[in-house]
């Protein structure tokens, strides 16, 4: 029955071979790598500021900034493409790492601040208070007992941001054009109009799916530590 199948005129490397050693495909690999962790690392950082802000203190117009973030995100990206295009193309951002990122952070950032005001929300006010009594200030308090309680909210946010932008298909395929192109972009070019390349859409998607799984291997002892993770004051 499977002999056929493993049989050696049916497996060949060649689709790996052409795939990362006779294409620029690593290079659209590596920069989807460089633009996604600079994404997640950006939107955690200014979206767990943010939430906390909004969480934790009554700021004039919070709500209305909030909800100004929000719709950031509830708009279609093609309500976007047009006006930053414009922009970019003035700034020539166009086909560069940082304008991916820029774009990315716009798209993301809404939905960290969100994640992270929830998550700070559920946090209790008192081991603050504590902290802050013993003599720590509201930033050493907000670093060494807020974050680690809200580990588990941290990489759930970066996980989904990681997945928004890892996947993104429809900024990069206008933005880009060789230099900062990702690798979601160039997987069209393996179906062509005589036929489907399917052994390289096999090779490319096979590479893709590398930096999602050592990210799902590291998160998933950081979620159970942050969920277990608990400040006792004796």
């Amino acid at each position: 029955m499977f002999r056929g199948l493993f049989s050696s005129e049916s497996f060949s490397l060649r689709s790996y071979v052409e795939v990362y050693f006779e294409s620029q495909y690593p290079s659209y690999l590596l920069n989807s790598v460089l633009i996604t962790s600079m994404t997640v690392l950006i939107s955690v950082v200014l979206g767990s500021l943010a939430g906390y802000a909004l969480a934790r203190f009554k700021i004039k117009g919070g709500e209305s900034f909030f909800f100004f973030a929000l719709t950031t995100r509830m708009g279609p990206p093609v309500a976007f493409a047009i006006p930053f295009y414009l922009m970019f193309n003035q700034a020539q951002l166009i086909d560069t790492h940082l304008g991916m990122i820029t774009l990315y952070v716009f798209s993301n950032l809404a939905f960290s601040i969100w994640i992270m005001r929830g998550f700070f929300q559920d946090i209790p006010v008192d081991l603050e208070e504590a902290a802050m009594v013993d003599g720590a200030s509201r930033l050493q308090a907000f670093w060494k007992i807020v974050l680690p309680v809200a580990t588990a909210g941290i990489v759930a946010t970066a996980i989904i941001v990681f997945i928004f932008a890892w996947n993104e298909f429809f900024y990069a395929s206008i933005f880009t054009r060789t230099f900062a192109k990702t690798f979601p972009v160039q997987l069209p070019a393996y179906f062509t109009s005589r036929d489907i390349k399917w052994g390289c859409v096999a090779a490319a998607s096979t590479g893709a799916l590398i930096p999602p799984l050592i990210l799902a291997l590291f998160a998933r002892r950081r979620i159970i530590r942050g969920m277990t993770f608990g400040v006792v004051k004796g």
